[in-house]
C-alpha cells in the first residue's frame, strides 16, 4: 500500500478507535445532509421561478446569490475554523443550512429571491469548508485515505434528495416541501452535533521521524500557498466537468443525438451514479494505488470517457462515456481537498474549495459560449481537456501527493 508506507494506521484496539469511528459517522451524516438539502432546493427551482414571476434572465441573476454567498463565505469560514474549531463551525452551519433553505419559497420577487439565496449560499459554502476541514483532520488521525467516502455520502444525499423531490413535487408546495427538508435537516444536526462538540479535532496519527508533520501554524509560506493553489486547480478541473454535465449533457443528447427526452435526462444520472460508485470504492483504490496514481488514472479515465460521451455517434455509447467520466473524476476532488487541507489546514480547504466551486460556476457558461462558436459536442470536449490537465498536475505534484 504505497500511500501508507510512512503512516501508521489506527488499529481496532487503539483507545481512540471508538471515538474516531463516532466522529466519522457524524461527519458522514453532515456530508449527506449537505447534498440532500441542496438537491431538495434545486428540484424546486422551477416552482419558485413561477411563484416569483422571474424571467429566465432574472432567475439567472437571482441564482448567482447562491454562488456569491458561497464564495464570499468560504475564505471567512477557514478563519472561523482556525479560531473556533472546525467541529463547532460545522454544527453552526448545519443549523443555518436547513433554516435558510426554507426562505426561497417565501419570496415573491426576483430581488428578494436573490437576497435570501445569498444567505443560503453563505450557509452552503460555510458547511462545505467546515466539514471538509474536519474530515481532513480525521483522515490524518485514522491514517487511512477515507476522504472519498465522505464525498460519496454527499453524492448519495444529493441523489436521494433529488429523487424524493421529484416524487413529492406534485403533492407538496415548495414551502411545505422545503420546510419538511429543513425539519429533517435540523433533526440530523441535533443527532450528529453532540459527537462533534464533545470531541475536539483529532491530532494526526504517529509518524515516522522522516515524515514531515502537517502544518498547523497560521503562517503559510509561499511554497505551501503555491501547492494549495495547484491542488485547488485539480478541484477546479473536476468541478468544471460536474457543472458542465449537469447543465448540458441532456441537451447534447437531445440536440446532437436526437435522444428521447427521458433517455436524455438519464445522461447526468449515469454520470452522478457512476461518480457515487467511484467514491464508495475510493478508499480501497487509494490504499491500493496511492494518491498520485489515483489522480493520474482518474484524470485520464475521465478524459477518455468524456471524449466518448461528447463525440459518440449513438445514444448508448454516449451514456457509457458519461458513466466512465463519472468513475474517472470521482476521487479527484476529494483527494485535492484533502491534500490542500493537510498542507494548510482550514485555510487550504477554503482556498481549494473556492477554486473548485469556481470551476463548477465556470463550466456551464463556458460550454455555452463555446457551443455558440463551434458546436455543443465540441464544447463538451473541454471537460476532457481539463480532466487531462488534472492528471498532468497530479503527476507533476507526485512527491507532494504521496507524503
Amino acid at each position: 500500500m504505497p500511500l501508507l508506507n510512512k503512516l501508521r494506521v489506527v488499529s481496532a484496539d487503539d483507545p481512540r478507535a471508538a471515538s474516531l469511528a463516532r466522529l466519522r459517522l457524524a461527519l458522514t451524516a453532515f456530508f449527506a445532509l449537505d447534498g440532500f438539502v441542496f438537491a431538495g432546493w434545486v428540484v424546486r427551482i422551477p416552482a419558485v421561478k413561477a411563484q416569483t414571476g422571474a424571467s429566465a434572465s432574472a432567475l439567472g441573476l437571482a441564482l448567482l446569490g447562491v454562488s456569491a454567498g458561497a464564495v464570499i463565505t468560504m475564505m471567512l469560514t477557514g478563519r472561523l475554523c482556525r479560531r473556533f474549531g472546525s467541529h463547532a463551525v460545522t454544527v453552526a452551519c448545519g443549523v443555518l443550512l436547513p433554516l435558510t433553505v426554507i426562505l426561497p419559497p417565501l419570496t415573491h420577487s426576483p430581488l428578494a429571491l436573490g437576497l435570501v439565496l445569498l444567505a443560503f449560499g453563505a450557509a452552503y459554502g460555510g458547511i462545505n469548508v467546515a466539514m471538509n476541514s474536519a474530515a481532513v483532520d480525521l483522515v490524518g488521525a485514522l491514517g487511512r485515505p477515507i476522504m472519498p467516502s465522505f464525498h460519496a455520502a454527499f453524492s448519495l444525499g444529493g441523489m436521494i434528495g433529488s429523487g424524493l423531490g421529484g416524487l413529492v413535487a406534485a403533492h407538496l408546495t415548495p414551502t411545505k416541501h422545503l420546510m419538511a427538508i429543513a425539519a429533517l435537516g435540523l433533526v440530523v444536526t441535533a443527532c450528529a452535533a453532540p459527537t462533534l462538540l464533545r470531541h475536539p479535532a483529532p491530532g494526526p496519527v504517529d509518524r515516522t521521524p522522516d515524515t514531515e508533520a502537517p502544518r498547523t501554524s497560521s503562517r503559510i509560506d509561499n511554497r505551501t500557498r503555491l501547492l494549495v493553489l495547484v491542488f485547488g486547480l485539480i478541484a477546479l478541473c473536476t468541478a468544471y466537468g460536474e457543472g458542465a454535465l449537469a447543465d448540458w449533457s441532456a441537451l447534447h443528447m437531445e440536440q446532437d443525438l436526437h435522444a428521447h427526452p427521458g433517455i436524455a435526462a438519464a445522461s447526468y444520472s449515469c454520470f452522478a451514479f457512476a461518480m457515487t460508485i467511484g467514491r464508495l470504492t475510493g478508499t480501497s483504490l487509494l490504499e491500493r494505488l496511492g494518491r498520485t496514481r489515483t489522480l493520474v488514472a482518474g484524470g485520464l479515465t475521465g478524459a477518455v470517457g468524456m471524449l466518448l460521451g461528447s463525440l459518440a455517434p449513438t445514444v448508448w455509447l454516449a451514456l457509457i462515456g458519461f458513466a466512465i467520466t463519472g468513475i474517472g473524476l470521482a476521487n479527484l476532488f476529494p483527494v485535492a481537498i484533502e491534500r490542500a487541507g493537510a498542507l494548510a489546514g482550514p485555510t487550504g480547504v477554503a482556498a481549494a474549495s473556492t477554486l473548485g466551486y469556481g470551476g463548477m460556476l465556470l463550466g456551464p457558461p463556458a460550454i455555452g459560449f463555446m457551443a455558440d462558436w463551434f458546436s455543443l459536442s465540441t464544447a463538451l470536449t473541454s471537460v476532457a481537456l481539463l480532466a487531462a490537465v488534472a492528471a498532468t498536475i497530479g503527476f507533476a505534484t507526485r512527491r507532494v501527493a504521496t507524503t
